[in-house]
């Protein structure tokens, strides 16, 4: 796996100076796919102008306290994808990564009391011995949780302890994110499944797109800010 990665061919949702430079931040494998997500480095340094180069952007996660998700994280080549908080305690700052009307990554300021909680749609689930139920979430957090939840529906997490708060389900007016497809970034009201794909409503439209590509973000209201 190469370290490098230049600029021209990187992933669409970036939005990066693909001129500027010859090559950018290539993020280790982790969590999310690589067209779902940004390098640490990439965010610190050309999205939040905190340092100028690679090298000062190393120092500032080495000194500084930097979180994702309540946990401390010093590799700058650390993948952060939708959804993640970023939080810089010594600064009073906290980031989430969200998705723009055109599918792009952005990252958007967040208030304190919204940088403890977490959205993530559940992509899978697992019983352990015991008969234990296991969750499998977006971000590739595994829980163990008591808590009625199927797979498509979303729970809202407070960080950093990952404590399940609230199940969103994926029911009829459930409000959706649309993640991926023709219409990625999309906000409307879910309304039903149909096999494979399922339908949502947007200003009265009704448009029916892959079932997958939907994100529970709340019932009546966002849980969280949605800049759309």
């Amino acid at each position: 796996m190469k370290n490098h990665l230049k600029r021209i061919p990187a992933p669409k949702t970036w939005i990066i100076d693909r001129k500027a430079k010859v090559f950018t931040i290539r993020p280790r494998p982790g969590a999310h796919a690589l067209s779902n997500g940004l390098a640490l480095g990439t965010i610190i340094r050309d999205e939040l102008k905190l340092a100028s180069t690679l090298t000062e952007t190393k120092k500032v996660l080495i000194n500084n306290e930097i979180l994702v998700d309540g946990k401390r994280r010093k590799d700058y080549r650390f993948i952060i994808g939708l959804f993640d908080v970023l939080k810089i305690p010594a600064l009073k700052q906290a980031y989430r990564l969200m998705l723009d009307k055109k599918g792009r990554i952005t990252v958007n300021p967040v208030s304190e009391t919204e940088s403890h909680i977490k959205i993530c749609k559940v992509v899978g689930k697992s019983i352990l011995p015991g008969k234990k139920l296991q969750v499998n979430l977006h971000d590739g957090k595994n829980l163990n949780t008591d808590v009625k939840v199927k797979v498509g529906d979303s729970v809202v997490l407070t960080l950093p302890d990952n404590k399940i708060k609230e199940v969103l389900p994926l029911t009829a007016g459930a409000l959706v994110f649309l993640t991926s497809g023709k219409h990625n970034g999309d906000l409307g009201k879910f309304k039903e499944t149909k096999g494979k794909e399922a339908v949502y409503v947007k200003d009265g439209e009704e448009i029916m797109t892959a079932k997958e590509y939907f994100f529970v973000i709340g019932k009546d209201k966002p849980v969280i800010e949605i800049k759309n």
